[in-house]
């Protein structure tokens, strides 16, 4: 869900997890794809810098890992899991036993030191390929559940829809769109412009919001909770998506003059749509994405149905990494009153990004609301990717 340098708000998944915008970095290229055979992981070689396992043997963080890394064993001991393995070389079996002896050492370890020990022996540590191939680091944005007004029903102040998933819309097992059922037989699926045209798709209408730069940032994040007049907070996660292709709101307005590069971010987004309402319908139909929803209930789900924790749940580009696997990410954060700080934590690859076909990105889901909205929309900082797994 998904899905992703603005970050994120817009981003999930399967969550789609995209960002609103994505800047091409003329050196290095983050979003260069990896040449046809090439490794996504990397195992570290003798005297590369490591993580730091001590680090994470405080109580806190223990206590708040431990929820999400259960989540990635009960879904790796499925059955259906089975089918996503081997990918960059980790085998279902070793992916599985992982996660479990992870788990193992955190409830036996005495301390910190017995911990790192232990984890020295029995684990290899591998990094992203990244942007270049060869473990050069990767972009980290950030995408969140926005808190946004809405209305179950149509009003003057809320005219702009989130839909339900259409029953024409044909997935593959692996959540993948393949197009529309027509009694003529598959066909691609309408692109957002024609959707928000047909009348058809009226009957889909399942929350109404005050303005389509609302409705468009709950597209990108692939999840939003929406509060009534009432007070009454309801929660909507993603279903699926028209397989489209996606093109980055913040681009086209720094090709466009409408926001300068240097300036870009989601408030810069929104001080731009409130200050040229008649252009931003315009601008958000060259993205030809669209996202569908359905009611939940909890927290939002990412592409292995699991929930997503803040800055514990990373999306990534599933065709490269191995789903529900433990890594470790090391860069920076926007501060919560400013500024940056820096950011080394587990966390648990659950969600895929919609908009990532790289080694060179990750998206961090950052949590609910106003301030992870800030902090999402302001996440665009490199660093490094690491995976853990027992030693062969």
């Amino acid at each position: 869900m998904n899905w992703k340098t603005l970050p994120a708000l817009l981003a999930a998944a399967t969550a789609p997890a995209c960002s609103l915008f994505q800047t091409t970095p003329t050196e290095p290229d983050y979003g260069r794809p990896l040449a046809p055979g090439a490794a996504a992981l990397i195992e570290l070689a003798p005297g590369e810098p490591r993580p730091d396992m001590r680090s994470t043997w405080t109580w806190q963080e223990r206590e708040e890992l431990a929820p999400a890394l259960d989540r990635s064993i009960s879904w790796t001991r499925t059955k259906h899991s089975q089918q996503f393995f081997p990918v960059a070389g980790i085998t279902h079996e070793r992916a599985l036993a992982s996660l479990e002896r992870f788990r193992e050492l955190l409830d036996e370890a005495r301390d910190a030191d017995e911990f790192a020990a232990a984890f020295e022996r029995e684990f290899t540590v591998y990094k992203s390929a990244g942007w270049d191939g060869l473990g050069g680091g990767v972009l980290f944005t950030g995408y969140c559940t926005p808190l946004l007004s809405g209305s179950l029903v149509r009003t003057s102040r809320y005219r702009h829809p989130l839909h339900a998933l259409p029953g024409d819309l044909v997935k593959a097992e692996n959540g993948t769109t393949l197009g529309q059922a027509t009694t003529a037989g598959l066909r691609q699926y309408p692109d957002r412009r024609a959707i928000l045209a047909d009348s058809s798709f009226k009957d889909l209408e399942i929350v109404w919001l005050a303005d389509p730069l609302d409705a468009y940032i709950a597209h990108v994040n692939g999840s939003a909770f929406v509060q009534l007049e009432s007070g009454e907070i309801v929660r909507f996660g993603y279903a699926g998506k028209n397989g489209r292709p996606y093109t980055s709101l913040g681009k086209e307005l720094i090709a466009a003059g409408r926001v300068k590069a240097e300036d870009m971010s989601l408030a810069a987004i929104r001080r731009w749509a409130a200050s040229h309402p008649g252009e931003v319908e315009s601008f958000l139909g060259r993205n030809e994405t669209y996202v569908f929803f359905t009611p939940i209930e909890g927290n939002p789900r990412g592409s292995l149905n699991l929930e997503v924790a803040a800055e514990r749940t990373i999306a990534t580009d599933k065709t490269l990494f191995p789903r529900g696997a433990l890594c470790f990410v090391e860069t920076e954060l926007p501060g919560v009153t400013g500024g940056t700080r820096p950011f080394s934590k587990l966390m648990l690859d659950q969600d895929t990004g919609g908009a990532i076909r790289t080694a060179g990105r990750a998206d961090l889901y950052l949590g609910v609301g106003p301030a992870a909205e800030r902090r999402s929309g302001a996440t665009s900082a490199t660093g490094q990717l690491f995976y853990f797994f027992l030693r062969p």
